[in-house]
C-alpha cells in the first residue's frame, strides 16, 4: 500500500484553487486568444499552459528542478528568456490588427499557435518550477515512503482545478468576443491583455530568485 504523505489536503485544495483565480500571464493570455481567435483557440491556449506546467511537474518529481534552486545563474538565465518571451507576446497583441483574427481562426493555424505558446509561456518561467518545488511539498511527509508519488498526486490535482478554470475563461472569452471582435472594444480588450503580458514579463525580469 502506498504511504504518499499527503497532509491536509481539504487546504490544499483550497489553497489550490484561491491560486488558480489569481489573475496572471495564463489568465490574460487565455482571454486574449479566446477573445480575438474564438473558442478554439482559447481552448488551446488553456490545454498548452496545462502542458507547460506538466513539464515543471515531471522535472519537479525527478528533481531536476532542484538545480534551478540551486544555481543563481540557471535562474537569472531561464527567467530572462522567459520575461523576454512574454514581452515578445505582449508586443505581438498590441500590434495585432483586428482584421487578422478572422483569418488565423478559419485556418486552424491559431490552434497550433495558442496551444505552442501557451506552453511555453511556462515552460520558460522558472517560477513555475519553484513554485512547485516550495508550495506542494509542504503537503507532504518527507519521510514517507511514497513521498514522491504525494508530490505528483497533488501536483496532478493543482493541475486539474487550474485546467477546468482556464477553460470556463476559454469559453467565456470566447462568447464575450462574440459581441467585441468585430467593434472598438475588442482593439482594447486586445490591448489591456497585451499591456499586461507585457507588465508581467517586465516584472518577471526584474524579479528576484
Amino acid at each position: 500500500m502506498l504511504e504518499t504523505g499527503i497532509q491536509n489536503f481539504i487546504a490544499f485544495l483550497l489553497a489550490g484553487v484561491l491560486l488558480n483565480f489569481t489573475p496572471g500571464p495564463d489568465t490574460f493570455y487565455i482571454l486574449a486568444r479566446s477573445t480575438s481567435e474564438g473558442r478554439a483557440s482559447g481552448v488551446a491556449a488553456a490545454f498548452g499552459i496545462t502542458a507547460g506546467i506538466l513539464v515543471h511537474t515531471a522535472l519537479a518529481v525527478a528533481g531536476i528542478s532542484v538545480l534551478l534552486q540551486a544555481s543563481p545563474i540557471a535562474f537569472l538565465v531561464l527567467k530572462l528568456i522567459g520575461a523576454a518571451y512574454l514581452v515578445w507576446l505582449g508586443i505581438g497583441l498590441l500590434r495585432q490588427k483586428p482584421s487578422q483574427s478572422p483569418e488565423v481562426e478559419r485556418s486552424g493555424a491559431g490552434v497550433a499557435a495558442s496551444f505552442r505558446q501557451g506552453m511555453l509561456t511556462n515552460v520558460l518561467n522558472p517560477k513555475v518550477a519553484i513554485f512547485f518545488l516550495a508550495f506542494v511539498p509542504q503537503f507532504v511527509d518527507g519521510s514517507a515512503a511514497d513521498a514522491k508519488v504525494g508530490v505528483l498526486l497533488l501536483s496532478l490535482t493543482f493541475i486539474t482545478t487550474g485546467t477546468l478554470w482556464n477553460l470556463v475563461l476559454a469559453l467565456a472569452g470566447a462568447h464575450l468576443g462574440r459581441f467585441l471582435r468585430s467593434g472598438p472594444a475588442a482593439t482594447w480588450l486586445r490591448r489591456i491583455c497585451g499591456a499586461a503580458m507585457l507588465g508581467f514579463g517586465v516584472k518577471l525580469a526584474f524579479s528576484r530568485s
